[in-house]
């Protein structure tokens, strides 16, 4: 089973930010035991953490190293001005395919 996580902000949850960006960091360690576990799509904020100053750049590039897709949006990154370390640069087209053919699919 395909399962896609999508990632819309630099942090996990609301509230504050250090932890947010703690937790993140843990959950891509252990995500790679999700069944299925395909691609993370990146969209909004979340493509801050492709970028070389991202907090988890090192679990993101593990993820990738073991077949995990990394997805950023194009428009999102040019919004944001940055350059990806990890990952394909997607359009919307290609984020909708991500996404329209997972079985289940996680937002954080």
């Amino acid at each position: 089973m395909d399962t896609i996580v999508v990632i819309n902000q630099d942090q996990m949850g609301h509230g504050d930010r250090a932890l947010g960006q703690k937790i993140l960091g843990t959950f891509l360690k252990k995500s790679i035991a999700l069944p299925g576990f395909t691609a993370i799509v990146f969209y909004n904020a979340g493509v801050k953490l492709v970028g070389p100053e991202s907090p988890v750049l090192a679990e993101l590039r593990a993820l990738e190293e073991r077949g995990v897709d990394l997805v950023p949006c194009g428009t999102c990154l040019s919004h944001f001005g940055v350059a990806p370390s990890v990952g394909k640069v997607a359009d919307m087209d290609t984020i909708l395919q991500e996404i329209g053919r997972a079985k289940k699919v996680v937002t954080l």
